[in-house]
């Protein structure tokens, strides 16, 4: 079996763009970008116009399981064959995102199912960081249903960098010459809610152990423990995790929407997303860096 690589990862992935979007498999969903500034911070926030398309088709996904089961259709098990950018490794494959809204949307799916509230082990910073290490992007991670997650197959996801026009490779970057340290740690004195942060070299040797260590470190300072299911270790609370190649963000969550607006680990990099212009007039009331703090957890 031949694995993708670093090389080989995204020129992949537009390839399987192309022949999805031919084939009808990849739905891209139409978006209009607009800013939002708040403390300091540009946000994208992109109106998706059709996002209501993509709960419609899990809502049939849903109605359609067996009337036995409660759960919903794992869109992984199987997946999609014309979704499918390749192997990456004995425990990961590499799918397209059906519905994105962000070109060049990858997810990183375990090839069996583990639960998205366990916790990440080596097998998925080995997984992720072919993406991470074979072109600027940033991984996200959404930990539990409170933070985010649509699937309960656990999956990582990557998007290329920039975000936007904003001048950085991720709106929320324009905080980080407010770093300080901390006895739990490296924080950022612009973010007014709970969360830890770590400078990284992901293009260092041992990357992925030194990814999956600052990872674990920085779970502890958030408040987030490792708690035993089955004899695998689960999440005790939802949280997001952002990585690039150069840093690493840890947000603990209280929350998965504000006044009906939903946000996930992106919003936390400075990008959000909202259904309609009702949304976007609820954002922009509220103020984006307000919206973040009320789904976050306020203290560790």
């Amino acid at each position: 079996m031949t694995f993708l690589n670093t090389q080989t990862l995204w020129p992949a992935l537009r390839a399987q763009t192309r022949h999805a979007l031919q084939c009808g498999a990849l739905q891209p969903i139409e978006t209009a970008l607009t800013h939002l500034e708040q403390d300091g911070v540009r946000f994208a926030v992109r109106q998706v116009s059709s996002l209501a398309r993509k709960e419609a088709a899990r809502r049939t996904d849903a109605s359609t399981a067996s009337a036995a089961t409660t759960e919903r259709r794992n869109p992984f098990l199987p997946y999609e064959p014309d979704l499918c950018v390749g192997e990456l490794s004995p425990t990961h494959i590499a799918l397209l995102n059906k519905y994105n809204v962000i070109e060049d949307h990858l997810l990183i799916v375990t090839r069996r199912f583990v639960p998205q509230t366990a916790l990440l082990d080596l097998a998925d910073f080995e997984a992720w960081l072919v993406a991470l290490r074979g072109g600027d992007a940033l991984g996200f991670y959404n930990g539990g249903e409170e933070a985010g997650a649509s699937q309960p197959h656990k999956h990582l996801q990557a998007v290329p960098l920039p975000l936007d026009d904003s001048g950085w490779s991720a709106p929320i970057e324009a905080l980080f010459d407010s770093v300080s340290v901390t006895d739990r740690g490296a924080r950022i004195d612009g973010l007014p809610f709970a969360h830890a942060f770590a400078r990284l070299d992901l293009l260092a040797a041992d990357a992925a152990q030194n990814a999956l260590k600052t990872y674990r470190a920085l779970l502890r300072a958030s408040g987030v423990d490792a708690i035993d299911v089955a004899g695998l270790a689960h999440q005790s609370a939802p949280y997001n995790l952002l990585v690039t190649r150069r840093w690493m963000l840890v947000v603990p969550r209280a929350a998965e929407r504000v006044d009906g607006v939903s946000l996930n680990a992106l919003g936390f990099a400075g990008s959000l997303f909202v259904r309609d212009a009702q949304q976007l007039a609820t954002l922009a009331r509220l103020g984006p860096m307000t919206a973040l703090a009320r789904v976050a957890q306020q203290t560790v």
